[in-house]
């Protein structure tokens, strides 16, 4: 309750109320001094229980007598002093009013500083997490870009090496690492567990650009790679592979891992336990559009990197160089984020005076078994509708990118090359995806739910037919292609990039607003179930499917080149089973969208109130008021010695010339 309207009213403190010396009167002239002219003179004496009225007495006109019951009931104390003329009772009121739920009711002594209309406070918390979000972005760029140069790259590797390797070596990985981490939690403090879990990452990454990648040649068994594929045949060039460069394998699990251990687990479980509720509604999203600026400016620094090779001297590994200056600059900024964490772990977190999250738990969501899940997916042509929508993104996505990393290699086969135009993609995706969440919202409210879910596979669909017809088709169209100074692969390059750049920022722009959106309407049950569901089946056949399909045809065709036509007919199908997966969905949201909206819009116009008191006055009568958040008063009077206890509503603004009270209000 922070302000009062003019005059006699009442405090309810909070359900925590904060420990502190309570002398009523003198806070009362501290909170409140325009009403210490009322009580020029006050006195504490003992009073009998008699002469006082649920702890509170008056005498005199100028005097108010406070006795020791009203100091064990400090909910009920009252501004009240003598009137003119006989004496009167002293109203009494029960009153609740909205409370917080962080119990932040009592009113501040002093507002707390503020720059440019932020709190002092929460910038001190939130410049910290923006830095250190963006130092874990910045170097998760770097590493993303890095992993594919090396094992697509790679001599005796190329591209189909990515789907066995998601396979086999990045999912085993991250499940046995999580393990790990839930045990590790059990045993070390929060801040223990941070430090354990990030060095290594750490360590590891300056350790391979400075000690494995100068060792590659005596560390990767090279002759036994190649007895085997001798042995397997030219299809298990991507199995092999993984043993052949095993070192550089390990590279990319490890930066695979800094996304979805650094960035989901560490970051962002130490974000939600130091910041409040409103605090992340507000800066929450812009830490989204920070993540996009770091992607633009690590962009850069990988170009610049990869293109230091030119003013090196002949005989020198340009690459290596490179590598180990993009890794030195990854360790320095892990070891800022390990700074800033152990700063604000200090400063910031012991600090009493800043505000902090007490969030209720949340309800557990309900641990469905594999049959389970794929009961509730049958049992609801919505949640299947929505099911469709992940799987399909996930199976599109990796369809598109393999096959064009395979394309990308043989345009720019030196690692060098490979890297500076990655980082140029880094750069672009980042503006995109930076363009779009802006758009984002003003699509949304302008064309609705379903235009905004169907522009990620229309997208997917035409940059995808552009792709894979220039790689069927493109030797009819290099003449055409040469007037523009291109060949048919690198314009099939060109076209796979646009495709993966406008399809992520589409992605993160509108497809994960609208799916989250299509849960809202949802009853309860049905919506907690079927996220579970999603999560449990559809998540990981989305990410491993592509996966799965481009193993099969790799190992049917020979190669990743044969089963092209194949992969495009594919990648056509699902698109298509996308859209109209889509379509259904719309048709089934937009009627339950409606539905909520009008329900909000009722629930709005209710009148729920504010404040509920009850007060007695000189005459007996017992009066129940209620402030509306209308700003309407409403007073239910009945007499307190009637036997019937009937009563009387009536809508007041104020109240008797002789009855004039005071409220509290937020």
């Amino acid at each position: 309750m922070e302000r009062v309207i003019s005059t006699k009213g009442l405090l309810s403190l909070p359900p925590k109320p904060q420990t502190r010396p309570f002398h009523p009167l003198s806070s009362l002239r501290n909170r409140f001094p325009s009403s210490a002219a009322r009580f020029p003179s006050q006195t504490l004496r003992a009073q009998p229980p008699s002469s006082s009225l649920h702890g509170f007495s008056t005498s005199g006109r100028s005097q108010s007598v406070l006795s020791p019951a009203a100091a064990g009931h400090a909910e009920r104390f009252l501004l009240y002093s003598g009137l003119p003329g006989e004496q009167r009772k002293a109203p009494i009121f029960r009153a609740s009013a909205a409370i917080p739920a962080d119990g932040a009711g009592l009113v501040d002594e002093k507002e707390q500083p503020k720059f440019l209309g932020i709190e002092l406070t929460t910038l001190k918390k939130i410049i910290p997490l923006g830095v250190m979000f963006f130092c874990i972005l910045f170097n998760y760029t770097i590493l993303r870009d890095t992993k594919d140069v090396l094992v697509v790259t790679a001599k005796g590797s190329s591209a189909e090496i990515i789907p066995f390797l998601k396979t086999w070596v990045n999912l085993p990985m991250a499940i046995g690492f999580m393990l790990l981490y839930t045990k590790l939690s059990n045993v070390l403090s929060k801040e223990a567990l941070f430090y354990t879990v990030i060095m290594p990452f750490i360590a590891f990454f300056g350790a391979f650009a400075f000690l494995l990648y100068p060792m590659r040649d005596a560390i990767h068994p090279t002759a036994l790679a190649d007895k085997l594929l001798a042995a397997l045949g030219p299809s298990f060039l991507g199995p092999v592979a993984i043993l052949r460069i095993w070192s550089f394998c390990l590279f990319y699990v490890m930066a695979e891992l800094w996304g979805s251990v650094v960035i989901s687990v560490l970051f962002w479980g130490f974000a939600n336990q130091i910041t409040t509720v409103q605090e992340a509604k507000e800066f929450y999203p812009l830490f989204g559009l920070g993540a996009n600026i770091a992607l633009i400016f690590s962009g850069r620094t990988v170009k610049y990197f990869s293109n230091m090779r030119k003013n090196l001297g002949p005989g020198v590994d340009g690459w290596a160089v490179s590598l180990k200056g993009m890794m030195s600059i990854v360790v320095l900024l892990g070891l800022v984020i390990c700074a800033i964490y152990w700063g604000v772990n200090k400063f910031i977190v012991n600090d009493p005076s800043i505000p902090r999250s007490e969030r209720k738990k949340k309800k557990e969501k309900p641990k469905l078994g594999m049959k389970e899940s794929l009961k509730v997916l049958l049992s609801s042509r919505y949640v299947r509708d929505l099911a469709t929508l992940v799987v399909a993104y996930g199976i599109s996505i990796n369809l598109v990118e393999v096959t064009w990393k395979s394309k990308l290699k043989a345009q720019f086969p030196s690692p060098n090359e490979y890297s500076s135009f990655m980082g140029d993609f880094s750069t672009a995706t980042g503006i995109a995806t930076f363009t779009m969440m802006l758009l984002g919202r003003l699509i949304l409210r302008k064309f609705g739910w379903g235009v905004a879910a169907m522009i990620t596979p229309t997208v997917l669909l035409l940059t995808g037919v552009g792709f894979f017809s220039l790689l069927l088709f493109g030797e009819p169209l290099t003449p055409l292609l040469a007037s523009f100074g291109m060949t048919p692969l690198l314009a099939a390059v060109y076209v796979g990039a646009l495709q993966n750049i406008f399809s992520k920022s589409a992605k993160y722009s509108l497809f994960d607003p609208c799916k989250e959106m299509a849960y809202i309407p949802l009853d309860e049950e049905m919506k907690v179930k079927g996220k579970a569901a999603i999560d449990v089946v559809c998540n990981p056949l989305g990410k491993s499917g592509g996966a799965l399909i481009q193993q099969f045809m790799i190992l049917s065709f020979g190669s990743l080149a044969n089963s092209t036509p194949y992969l495009g007919g594919i990648l056509l199908v699902i698109v298509l089973a996308w859209l109209g997966a889509a379509r259904s969905l719309d048709s089934q949201f937009s009627p339950l969208a409606k539905q909520e909206l009008e329900k909000e819009k009722l629930k709005e116009k209710e009148k729920v109130p504010l404040i509920e008191a009850t007060k007695a006055d000189a005459n007996g009568l017992v009066t129940e008021i209620k402030l509306e958040e209308n700003g309407s008063l409403h007073e239910s009077v009945a007499t307190e010695n009637s036997s019937n206890s009937s009563s009387t509503e009536t809508g007041t603004s104020g109240g008797s010339s002789n009855d004039q009270q005071s409220y509290t209000s937020r």
